[in-house]
């Protein structure tokens, strides 16, 4: 996680980050980055910045990414973890993209026996939860 945030850094993209895992997560190292990645990619594209939360527990552990931007419209919420998929409001030449990055966290976050969670936030926002549990699907 700190590797991933040291990396935004670099690259001028400033993110908060709390929390830290308790012990370590055993798991794909490259995947779980990339989707950790393309969820703060998406936070700073579309929300224009990101904050990164880490909870951890003994059933699971989970990689909490918020932005403050418009969300996602509740009826399309369930289908942007498909590929391909792009809500209406984020098709502009502007903020480009194929509408893969949700669809490749998501896949990720099934490779580990886990799940990605999407809400919109109440304050306004998007709340992107990667949870993992701690006894992941042999990998």
């Amino acid at each position: 996680v700190q590797s991933v945030v040291d990396d935004c850094a670099v690259m001028g993209k400033a993110i908060a980050c709390e929390g830290r895992a308790v012990a370590p997560y055993r798991g794909r190292l490259s995947a779980l980055r990339r989707a950790l990645q393309n969820l703060i990619d998406n936070a700073i594209k579309y929300g224009h910045g990101a904050r990164l939360r880490v909870a951890d527990g003994a059933d699971a552990l989970s990689l909490i990414v918020e932005d403050d931007g418009p969300g996602i419209p509740e009826a399309e919420l369930a289908r942007v973890g498909q590929p391909y998929c792009r809500p209406a409001a984020s098709r502009s030449r502007t903020t480009g993209g194929v509408g893969l990055g949700l669809s490749i966290a998501n896949d990720i976050a099934h490779l580990h026996g886990g799940r990605l969670q999407l809400a919109n936030r109440p304050t306004g926002g998007l709340c992107a939860t990667l949870v993992l549990p701690r006894s992941p699907a042999v990998l």
